[in-house]
């Protein structure tokens, strides 16, 4: 499994509450962190018009692209921020793109199949804002023919507040078992 860390706070609420899913998690599954803001790509060119094709992916973007293929399983830990991923999941997503667009790299076929999970925390009264994030990534997930794994929310607006999230904390502790 490939835990994708989006928010631009390390250990903030989204990522305690992956890390409490992740701790159900049997021994035997594979488990690979990465904190996107570890692995900084540049602004994302569309370029498919103009030249039809991507050049291999190289630096951070190669150790992302690398990381994304080999996981069965995805997990987007991405806090809402205005109602949305933050900057880093956006542009990650972007490069889906390019990705599908380099020769021999097969990113969309290879994606297929593959699940895709949503940890987040969010700061407002209503869950329902949630929903654009969740939709957008939901999204993302069908376009590929990727199953959904669902999505796992905490309330969290200041650090450690989703450790108090009763709910979340019990419904963390079986999420990955819910499929």
């Amino acid at each position: 499994m490939l835990f994708l860390l989006a928010s631009a706070r390390r250990d903030g609420n989204t990522e305690q509450l992956a890390r409490v899913a992740s701790a159900s998690l049997s021994l035997a599954v594979q488990q690979r962190w990465l904190h996107l803001d570890d692995h900084p790509l540049p602004p994302f060119r569309d370029i498919r018009h103009d030249a039809g094709s991507y050049p291999q992916p190289s630096g951070h973007e190669r150790v992302l692209a690398d990381a994304t293929l080999e996981a069965t399983d995805l997990v987007l830990a991405t806090p809402l921020y205005w109602y949305s991923v933050p900057a880093s999941a956006k542009l990650y997503l972007d490069y889906w793109s390019a990705w599908m667009r380099v020769p021999g790299l097969d990113f969309k076929a290879r994606m297929a199949g593959k699940r895709m999970w949503v940890v987040s925390a969010y700061s407002d009264e209503d869950p329902a804002m949630v929903q654009p994030l969740i939709d957008t990534l939901r999204l993302c997930a069908a376009y590929l023919q990727m199953e959904w794994g669902g999505v796992l929310l905490g309330y969290g607006s200041r650090p450690g507040d989703v450790m108090r999230d009763e709910g979340a904390l019990e419904r963390a502790g079986r999420f990955f078992h819910a499929s």
